[in-house]
């Protein structure tokens, strides 16, 4: 999902015209980027996950070989832009 989509689905989901829905989610991104400024903590529980593959690992009680299965992590990863002003 790119900024288009997301402000697409903000329209669609809000019932707020597209225009509308680019300014709130414009007024979102400034609000997060003007936080980090200030040093505080942007924290959104359940915003970005990636799926890591099954993968090999050991018990640390016995040292047996186990399987450890497939999962999603949360994560974010920030775009250049983004990085740039609030550094």
């Amino acid at each position: 999902m790119n900024k288009q989509d997301l402000i697409d689905f903000v329209a669609n989901k809000t019932g707020v015209t597209k225009k509308d829905a680019h300014n709130a989610v414009d007024a979102v991104f400034d609000g997060i980027v003007s936080g980090l400024k200030a040093d505080k903590e942007a924290r959104f529980v359940g915003f970005g996950s990636t799926e890591s593959a099954a993968r090999k690992g050991r018990n640390p009680r016995t040292g047996e070989e186990i399987t450890i299965a497939a999962s999603k992590r949360p994560t974010f990863k920030a775009g250049k832009e983004f990085k740039a002003s609030v550094s």
